[in-house]
């Protein structure tokens, strides 16, 4: 096992050297992982022209039990309906997120009960927790002091931002009750106000630089 794990974080190092890009996991069980086709590609120019970042082109899309995903230090995943991993999927996602790979979950409305149980394979013994809203991915390049902001009401329960940490580094980020992929899309898509679209590919951007700095 740690032979496999060393392994994989030599791969993935040198697979993302001097690596920006971004990639939308792909999943099993049926639920929608394409939702928000728009919604990367707006976030990848964003954070191109406001805080420097130089991400390669259109997203690509990989699946989670591809060794391809170790080329990405960034993968986001969405949807609103069911999850299913393999175990050999919750290994593969477990390698990487430990061998310094960065996973956004964001949910697009009704995902929430199907990716909790899953997380459970990849890591039994490791709860979501809750971040604060003075933890560092909240005022990176952008400030949000009362944390993740609300993009879209569904039940009208409040945001969250939910992580995994690994050895002390946040290594999964589960948005939940925010909807930031549907500001993130073309405003002809949800008719979002700007405003509200800036608000949600700034807080995008502060993941994205999150991600690629630590």
């Amino acid at each position: 096992m740690k032979k496999t794990l060393l392994l994989c974080t030599l791969y993935f190092v040198l697979s993302t050297i001097n690596a920006q890009e971004i990639a939308v996991l792909k999943y099993k069980g049926g639920g929608d992982w394409y939702s928000n086709p728009t919604a990367l590609s707006n976030l990848i120019t964003f954070c191109n022209e406001r805080i420097n970042t130089k991400i390669d082109g259109k997203p690509q899309t990989v699946e989670v039990g591809s060794t391809d995903i170790f080329q990405y230090p960034f993968i986001h995943m969405t949807g609103h309906g069911n999850v299913f991993f393999s175990d050999g999927d919750a290994e593969n996602l477990r390698n990487y997120l430990v061998s310094g790979g960065f996973l956004h979950i964001d949910d697009n409305y009704g995902m929430e009960p199907f990716i909790t149980k899953e997380l459970k394979k990849v890591f039994p013994n490791t709860d979501l927790i809750e971040l604060p809203a003075n933890h560092p991915i909240f005022n990176n390049a952008f400030l949000f002091k009362d944390g993740l902001p609300k993009i879209h009401e569904h039940d009208g329960k409040r945001p969250q931002a939910l992580g995994i940490f690994y050895e002390g580094r946040l290594v999964l980020l589960f948005t939940y009750e925010s909807d930031l992929g549907d500001g993130w899309e073309d405003p002809e898509v949800h008719n979002d106000p700007e405003d509200v679209r800036e608000k949600a590919l700034k807080m995008g951007a502060n993941i994205v630089k999150y991600a690629f700095e630590n």
